[in-house]
């Protein structure tokens, strides 16, 4: 009896290190939130605790009441200001592709503040980028386009 319990509880050590392990390797697939709303709350918490810069994401809120609809972000988050518009871009190009009905989104960083919209992103980028199915190749594009500084700034002019 005393091996049986020995051997029960190594059984559930193994398996509570191995979960821990899964969750802790990488965010996850965040685009199992694709096509969800912006009232969708726990959806867009998950999306926006995987991208750039989460670790400094002091909270969001969602603006529901009336179209256009968006999402603001908060960041506690002390870097450059060219580095906060390419976290931006990268973000915004997640969390429309994911988001259905956002419109635009508002990112707060420490003493900056960046408002983009959907439409204006999709003309930057000259495609339709929300037709993407993967993490892999939604992040290919935008970093494609975030190498060039002054393409960067040309979508805050």
């Amino acid at each position: 009896m005393k091996q049986m319990f020995k051997f029960s509880s190594f059984l559930i050590l193994i398996i509570l290190i191995v979960s821990g392990c899964s969750k802790a390797n990488g965010a996850g697939d965040m685009f199992k939130y694709k096509d969800s709303y912006v009232g969708d709350n726990s959806a867009v918490g998950n999306i926006a605790n995987q991208l750039q810069g989460a670790e400094h994401l002091k909270g969001f809120e969602l603006e529901t009441k009336e179209k256009p609809y968006g999402v603001i972000l908060n960041y506690d988050w002390s870097e450059s200001e060219q580095n906060y518009k390419k976290a931006a871009v990268f973000n915004a190009t997640f969390l429309f592709t994911l988001v259905q009905n956002a419109d635009w989104i508002t990112f707060n960083f420490d003493n900056q503040e960046y408002k983009i919209t959907k439409e204006n992103l999709q003309n930057w980028y000259g495609e339709d980028f929300s037709e993407l199915k993967n993490k892999d190749d939604l992040k290919e594009l935008a970093q494609k386009h975030l190498e060039n500084e002054d393409k960067v700034n040309q979508l805050f002019e």
